[in-house]
């Protein structure tokens, strides 16, 4: 497993994300983020990565989301719940 953190999304690393998946031709790319889709980073990166993907030839054209369902709330409000969501998230993001 070959993990990527992207500490800074604006500006856009273009050309650090186009050298790092340029290794990894057979990898599938996934978005983790904790916050709930609707939430957090996906909607302003997933666009940017797609595009990053579409000038190289690997397996990946789409980065795979993976974290909270939409929710009006950041948070379940229940300790229990959240760390199943928090134990599946990092599972799913780490393809166990």
């Amino acid at each position: 497993v070959a993990l990527i953190r992207v500490e800074q999304i604006a500006p856009f690393p273009n050309k650090s994300l186009t050298v790092e998946f340029a290794k990894y031709p057979n990898a599938d790319v996934v978005w983790c983020q904790e916050e709930p889709k609707n939430m957090g980073a996906w909607t302003f990166v997933a666009p940017r990565i797609e595009d990053v993907l579409a000038g190289l030839d690997g397996k990946s054209s789409r980065p795979i989301y993976t974290g909270r369902v939409e929710s009006a709330s950041t948070a379940t409000g229940f300790f229990k719940v959240h760390m199943r969501e928090q134990n599946h998230l990092v599972a799913t993001a780490l393809g166990a």
